[in-house]
């Protein structure tokens, strides 16, 4: 179980989650931010943090947006998203339903 981020974060990516996260496990696309779920260690710092509400534990997903943990593992897979946001810097790359949003 992890915290997820929602589409409510594209073009925002007011970045408040990522002073606030103690484990440093929020990577910045292009047009939003996404978790690791393997390095979130589940307190919800950043959810309280995020002023476009685009953050939500993952089981508190309404059903639509039931794919979004699926959707940060495979971001975070493909773009080694790991070992600290702040030492891997700006990724600048979204997942593909990301890059498409309107």
């Amino acid at each position: 179980m992890a915290y997820v981020i929602t589409e409510a974060c594209i073009d925002v990516m007011d970045r408040s989650c990522l002073d606030e996260c103690p484990v440093d496990c929020i990577y910045e696309g292009r047009r939003s931010m996404y978790i690791n779920p393997v390095e979130c260690i589940d307190c919800g710092a950043c959810e309280s943090a995020c002023p476009s509400t685009a953050i939500v534990h993952d089981r508190k997903l309404p059903e639509q947006q039931a794919h979004l943990p699926a959707r940060a593992r495979t971001w975070v897979h493909e773009h080694a998203a790991r070992g600290g946001a702040t030492r891997r810097g700006r990724i600048g790359i979204d997942d593909p339903a990301v890059a498409a949003a309107p």
